[in-house]
């Protein structure tokens, strides 16, 4: 598996923001943003993992960066849950590695756009039951949220930041807003914050997850 493209603060890190990118796109498509983040968030590392080249079903069975394989669209998304597996796998492994580099749980932020969001929320509120500083779900669904969905008092405490686009083609707003309403639901302190946008990410919606970051890395 390649690496993931790690950005280190210029001063001692004492917090990680773990980012994964979309369907189709690569470790690097985040870097600007997390160039951007960084120059506020002085002691905060990124780490921009990379997915596995795989064929994706509903692109014809092209080869494609891809947490896991779509089989279909419609009525939801019908997905690989054991690639889905693996990918949750190798984040929590992200995830342990940065506790033994000696950042808390605590400090340890989760962020995810569309595809990569639903590996992030799929991690921390179905895998992981430790702690985390948080979760970022950009334009994003989560294909695991279910009625049946049980949280631990440690998910429960972890908060979220959910972003869409109002006009989003790709996954549709509803579909973000679902996961909200999921977490919501079960206690979990949530936000939706909705954007005149499609399936993209706007300079606004970087400095409110700034301003929502620093609130919390205080």
């Amino acid at each position: 598996m390649t690496e993931p493209l790690i950005l280190q603060p210029e001063k001692a890190a004492d917090a990680c923001v773990i980012w994964l990118h979309g369907l189709g796109a690569d470790r690097y498509d985040f870097l600007p943003v997390a160039e951007a983040l960084q120059e506020t968030l002085k002691t905060t590392r990124f780490v921009l993992p990379q997915a596995p080249t795989r064929p994706v079903t509903i692109n014809g069975g092209y080869a494609m960066p891809s947490w896991y394989d779509i089989l279909a669209m419609s009525p939801a998304r019908a997905i690989s849950r054991e690639q889905l597996d693996e990918s949750t796998q190798s984040l929590t492994d992200l995830i342990e590695e940065q506790k033994t580099l000696g950042i808390e749980p605590s400090r340890i932020f989760l962020a995810g756009f569309s595809q990569g969001g639903a590996v992030v929320l799929h991690t921390a509120f179905v895998r992981w039951q430790g702690a985390l500083g948080g979760v970022i779900a950009l334009s994003t669904y989560a294909p695991t949220f279910s009625d049946s969905l049980q949280l631990s008092a440690s998910q429960q405490r972890i908060p979220v930041l959910c972003l869409h686009g109002q006009y989003d083609e790709v996954v549709q707003n509803a579909m973000g807003r679902s996961a909200y309403e999921h977490l919501k639901s079960r206690n979990v302190t949530v936000t939706w914050q909705e954007y005149p946008m499609g399936h993209e990410v706007l300079p606004e919606e970087i400095h409110d997850i700034g301003t929502w970051l620093g609130e919390r890395l205080r």
